[in-house]
């Protein structure tokens, strides 16, 4: 993909996502509560919307990025081992090691939104 279409694609991502958000998560707390008990109710909920939208959007891109990066080392490496296939060995081990790191890069993204939502 070329870098002008890959910008205008995430550019266009972006208004889609920001255009999408509920209005609650931006106008949470601008309304008079009848109670406080139904203030921090209200609270509550633009929070755990907010974080449901955000860990959403942090994983998907997480696993995207994860997606485009693995099949970009196996796209290599099987150039790699058609113009050299005497090395078919080292360069599937550096490919394993390569998807590894990716895996474990994806992997820490869903720890990390996992404990955004339960923890925080």
């Amino acid at each position: 993909m070329k870098p002008k279409k890959t910008l205008a694609l995430v550019l266009l991502l972006t208004l889609i996502l920001a255009t999408a958000l509920p209005t609650a998560v931006f106008a949470a707390g601008t309304e008079a509560a009848a109670s406080p008990e139904v203030a921090q109710i209200e609270a509550d909920a633009a929070t755990v919307t907010g974080k449901s939208i955000g860990s959403g959007i942090a994983i998907g891109i997480a696993a995207a990025a994860g997606a485009i990066a693995m099949g970009l080392v196996t796209a290599k490496a099987a150039e790699s081992v058609a113009r050299q296939p005497e090395a078919t060995g080292q360069i599937r081990s550096q490919m394993m090691l390569g998807l590894v790191f990716i895996e474990t890069a994806v992997i820490y993204a869903l720890l990390t939104v996992i404990l955004i939502i339960f923890v925080l």
